[in-house]
């Protein structure tokens, strides 16, 4: 069976979203590519959508990474919110040389707080919820010259949020871009095969042996057993299945805000009331 035909069958728990997003020109796809390809293209095409798909077998499981690259410009609220419900891992991109586009990442942020806080039991306050691995990155460092956005007013925005990250870089010298994928897999607790220098590349129409080998083999293999491949001519999902997956989401998010409640309680019931 082929790699790309063993992704069809991944597990739940092996299938995840990347979702891209940032003002137009800030190079979102331009990171993509690096990670994808290690290419970089110099001219430029407006994004209007893209979607991508790379297939893993990593000790012997196979993970499917999906990457919806968004367009700068969402002029339909509800495509945007969706895309927010169906990701389970943010990028958001801005240019360091351009002050309007980190203040539209910060507005997509806020966005994202909204989709992913569920009103506390009191209905006064917000409890953020399963909060998604988010990393903050800062493209075009080769340009430092022309600086206006300061990491430490990136570091000041994102205090508090345990599960997001801070990462500056260029796509165009292929500065950093390990780096971010990295630590944003490490926040998604994924494994860190995953990332572009440590796992082979092969080809759609590579095989996956199914061969077993003794605990000498294993070791001698432990380094190149890791491989991924781009699936060509991948379709994305439709807008029925992203709203069944983002209604599913919404369920499993009240049940788990409703678990935390009655978790409270028996706490509370179980204090010693003598005091």
């Amino acid at each position: 069976m082929s790699l790309i035909d063993r992704g069809e069958s991944t597990v739940s728990k092996n299938c995840w979203r990347l979702v891209v997003l940032g003002s137009p020109m800030v190079g979102k796809s331009a990171i993509i590519k690096r990670f994808l390809y290690d290419t970089f293209d110099t001219s430029y095409t407006p994004t209007v959508e893209d979607f991508h798909r790379k297939i893993y077998k990593i000790r012997r499981q196979t993970y499917k990474l999906d990457i919806l690259d968004c367009s700068g410009q969402m002029p339909f609220p509800a495509a945007r919110k969706l895309s927010y419900m169906t990701g389970d891992m943010f990028l958001l991109v801005y240019d360091v040389c351009n002050r309007d586009t980190f203040e539209a990442v910060k507005v997509i942020l806020e966005q994202l707080n909204e989709c992913f806080t569920l009103a506390a039991t009191n209905n006064t306050k917000s409890t953020p919820v399963m909060c998604p691995p988010l990393i903050l990155v800062g493209n075009h460092i080769d340009k430092d010259h022309k600086r206006v956005v300061l990491s430490t007013e990136c570091l000041t925005l994102l205090a508090g949020r345990p599960s997001c990250a801070f990462v500056e870089v260029s796509a165009k010298y292929n500065l950093n871009i390990d780096d971010l994928f990295v630590r944003l897999f490490e926040l998604a607790k994924l494994p860190m095969e995953m990332t572009p220098a440590r796992h082979r590349k092969v080809t759609p129409s590579y095989v996956v042996s199914s061969r077993k080998t003794g605990i000498c083999g294993f070791f001698s293999r432990k380094i190149s057993e890791a491989c991924g491949v781009i699936q060509p001519d991948v379709r994305r999902p439709s807008v029925t299945s992203d709203m069944q997956t983002a209604f599913e989401r919404e369920i499993i998010r009240k049940g788990f805000m409703q678990w935390k409640r009655n978790t409270s309680k028996k706490n509370d019931a179980s204090k010693c009331r003598v005091q």
